[in-house]
């Protein structure tokens, strides 16, 4: 029996077809882009995003989501500065510092290249020299972390300690303030570890360093690592205290 020809639509039919193909195309086109730029891995199922897909759009959202007014201020930081887990991450903690406070964060970066699961180029220092660039030459730069930090060596957190002053002091005339880690319930002896060599380093550095490691009282998601969106508010606001306390002026 002979095989009947394939016939296509035409007219409307045929315009929507041809749309949908386009589609199609550029998703798939998309798909590579992101795999070749290395930060989609093997965590993605199907069409499901990754780890590093969901802290790129995380990190995306709240570095557009300036708040506050007066003088620039820049935080970098991680997961807490960036709102991971927060129905809207531009409440994270530091909203309530005084100022128009600019955030450059990703979850699950630190201090050391290592610290994160997405690559050495997203710790603090590596994302330094773009966040400066969106800031005034005279802002304050406030990094907040090393809860991820706590399973590398010392010599890495120092290296990459290091590698942040360097960055901060290659652009404009930036003060720098570092605040170490929060007595998170997953990893509290070890950020209490973490804490007390940022201590020393920011010490050695000649940098102002606010402890937070004796904070107590704030309520975590069931992750015991994040807070929860009123603790984000008291944390905020009490860091903002103890930067004022150190002598930092901001806004």
């Amino acid at each position: 029996m002979p095989t009947s020809p394939l016939r296509l639509p035409t007219g409307p039919a045929r315009t929507r077809l041809r749309l949908a193909v386009l589609a199609a195309l550029v998703l798939l086109v998309a798909g590579v882009v992101v795999l070749a730029d290395g930060v989609t891995g093997g965590t993605a199922t199907g069409s499901r995003p990754s780890r590093c897909d969901v802290y790129v759009a995380g990190s995306q959202a709240r570095a557009a989501a300036v708040t506050g007014s007066g003088a620039d201020v820049l935080v970098v930081g991680d997961s807490w500065s960036a709102g991971l887990g927060l129905d809207d991450p531009s409440q994270s903690w530091a909203r309530q510092l005084p100022g128009t406070v600019h955030v450059a964060a990703f979850s699950g970066s630190g201090f050391g290249a290592l610290a994160s699961p997405c690559g050495p180029r997203f710790s603090f220092a590596a994302r330094m020299h773009d966040a400066l660039l969106t800031v005034d030459e005279d802002a304050p730069v406030v990094v907040m972390g090393g809860l991820n930090d706590w399973d590398l060596p010392d010599a890495a957190v120092a290296a990459g300690f290091a590698r942040v002053v360097r960055a901060v002091g290659s652009v404009g005339e930036h003060d720098l303030v570092v605040v170490g880690p929060a007595p998170a319930p997953s990893r509290a002896v070890q950020a209490q570890h973490v804490d007390g060599l940022l201590s020393r380093l920011a010490a050695d550095a000649g940098v102002t360093y606010v402890s937070v490691i004796d904070v107590t009282g704030l309520n975590y998601l069931s992750d015991d690592l994040h807070l929860s969106a009123a603790s984000h508010r008291t944390f905020g606001r009490l860091v903002a205290g103890r930067l004022a306390d150190a002598g930092v002026a901001l806004g």
